[in-house]
């Protein structure tokens, strides 16, 4: 991609319209979104028989989802030639997010504050996420089948987004959670999901974003497991792989993968599965977690 100098834009409560503002008008002319989130970790595990391992995964992700706050949304947007604005903007939204009162799983925390998230900060001035969903809403970017969204391992990353919107706990049926997805998100790619397709196969491209980026000599601008930083990897990520593996054949691709969900729906298997491992109740703030790499950063 062909870009401007970056600059990652941090947002906070108070600038947190007029930075919605600047998006609505230039997703005119880039109408591509990667996004990317950073949340809390994963507190809790369910327990008992599911009708497949996707199935499993989606009941963690609603249940995690409902009980859990967001901390980072990143946003990059591009044309269709995967070409940043001119400004070279990428977009960091902060939320709020308190470590004394809001749950989270310590092993994720102590791998943001690393990465140089700012908890003391978050607590003051972050966004609460009504105020962001609302803004979503009338951003221009949801329900709109001529925006595009770019993801990778994204069930959690689209269960926060939606929450934000409907300020209401995720659907119980996956099905109905998907349902929401095609119209909130009409259009959207999850890398994973080209992944499996032959050409990246064939190239053994594997395992999570930075190490999928490696493989393809995509440089990471930023700081890596920030949100900003994510997105914009992720954006370069698909445009990198779709120029290399798709280049003839993109519409054929783009409809087998359009709206898939790595890990959800029916992109593993169709078999019943067992969890029998002991759940995790979330019940205090620095609950150790289960699982912290669903998003393979």
């Amino acid at each position: 991609m062909g870009n401007p100098e970056v600059k990652i834009r941090d947002v906070w409560a108070n600038n947190l319209e007029e930075e919605f503002a600047c998006i609505r008008e230039l997703i005119v002319d880039y109408p591509f979104v990667a996004m990317d989130t950073e949340f809390p970790g994963v507190v809790a595990t369910p327990l008992g028989q599911f009708k497949s391992k996707e199935d499993f995964n989606y009941q963690q992700v609603s249940c995690n989802v409902n009980m859990l706050k967001l901390i980072q949304v990143g946003f990059t947007i591009l044309n269709k030639e995967g070409q940043l604005p001119p400004t070279g903007d990428v977009w960091q939204f902060n939320f709020q997010f308190s470590l004394n009162d809001d749950m989270y799983s310590e092993d994720s925390v102590d791998l943001l504050t690393k990465a140089g998230i700012d908890f003391n900060r978050h607590v003051v001035e972050g966004i609460k996420m009504a105020d962001f969903g609302e803004l979503l809403t009338t951003s221009g970017l949801i329900v709109d089948d001529h925006i595009t969204w770019i993801t990778f391992h994204s069930g959690y990353d689209f269960g926060y987004l939606m929450r934000t919107i409907m300020l209401q706990e995720l659907p119980k049926e996956e099905s109905q959670f998907f349902q929401y997805h095609k119209t909130l998100f009409p259009r959207s790619y999850d890398i994973k999901m080209l992944m499996k397709q032959p050409g990246p196969m064939n190239a053994k491209l594997k395992g999570g974003l930075q190490e999928v980026a490696d493989q393809l000599q995509v440089v990471r601008y930023g700081q890596k497991h920030q949100a900003g930083s994510d997105s914009l990897l992720t954006a370069q990520t698909f445009f990198r792989i779709k120029e290399r593996f798709f280049k003839g054949n993109w519409d054929q691709v783009a409809a087998n993968v359009e709206g898939h969900l790595y890990g959800l729906g029916n992109t593993l298997s169709s078999s019943p599965f067992i969890q029998n491992m002991d759940v995790h109740p979330a019940e205090l703030p620095n609950q150790p977690s289960p699982d912290t790499s669903f998003n393979e950063q």
